[in-house]
């Protein structure tokens, strides 16, 4: 498992379809998340950062999980499923790969944000949350690209505009009724303008929730992918 998980993350790393994401990335930390927050507020502010950030990275990591995914070319998928010694190891390596970039993106995002906080006085237990969060929000968004793959959309621009509307759709469905069937976007941004202690008070039920969506999820997936290879 491991091998494969290094084979797949060498592969994205050397094709440099990771600098599309790491290039957004850069942008957001230049031009938005360096001027930091200021006044009187500027601890709450630096708290609902970090909620801000979980949602914008949210359609990135989808976008840099269907990217990795898609590096490997279908012959040599075909080989490492024949070759693997678990019918599902090609699959969950690929989703902890995809997974761990995600992080690694997620680092440089929050560095600046993390740094802020500290500096503006914000609460700990606030800044650990936000951390969290973003560690949380990172596995749906990488179920939202894996979804959205050549494995399952062999067409390019189908599974480009998969991804759109998933991200799209998920937003749409946290407003209103159905808000259980999608990622709690709405919920955590509401409860990090609410102010630190709300944020924090608010984690639990959105790791929850974030949890089951996950589990549901990811389990089709894994069925589905498999059924493919």
């Amino acid at each position: 498992m491991i091998a494969l998980i290094r084979f797949q993350i060498a592969g994205y790393v050397r094709s440099l379809r990771v600098l599309q994401p790491l290039i957004v990335v850069a942008l957001l930390v230049a031009l938005v998340l360096v001027q930091g927050p200021g006044g009187p507020k500027a601890a709450d502010l630096a708290v609902r950062t970090f909620g801000d950030v979980a949602a914008f990275l949210f359609p990135v990591w989808a976008w840099a999980a269907r990217a990795l995914l898609d590096t490997q070319p279908d012959e040599q998928r075909s080989l490492t499923a024949t070759a693997a010694r678990h019918p599902s190891g090609p699959t969950w390596a690929g989703l902890l790969a995809a997974y761990g970039v995600n992080l690694s993106l997620g680092v440089i995002a929050l560095a600046v944000p993390l740094f802020q906080a500290v500096q503006a006085g914000s609460p700990g237990r606030a800044v650990l949350a936000g951390c969290a969060l973003n560690l949380l929000v990172a596995v749906p968004g990488t179920l939202l690209g894996a979804w959205t793959s050549r494995t399952l959309i062999p067409d390019p621009g189908v599974s480009l505009l998969a991804l759109l509307g998933g991200a799209t759709a998920l937003l749409l469905l946290g407003l209103g009724r159905l808000s259980w069937l999608s990622v709690p976007m709405i919920e955590w941004m509401r409860a990090a303008n609410r102010g630190p202690s709300a944020f924090t008070a608010t984690l639990p039920t959105v790791a929850l929730h974030v949890f089951l969506w996950s589990t549901v999820v990811g389990t089709a997936y894994v069925i589905t992918a498999r059924r493919t290879l």
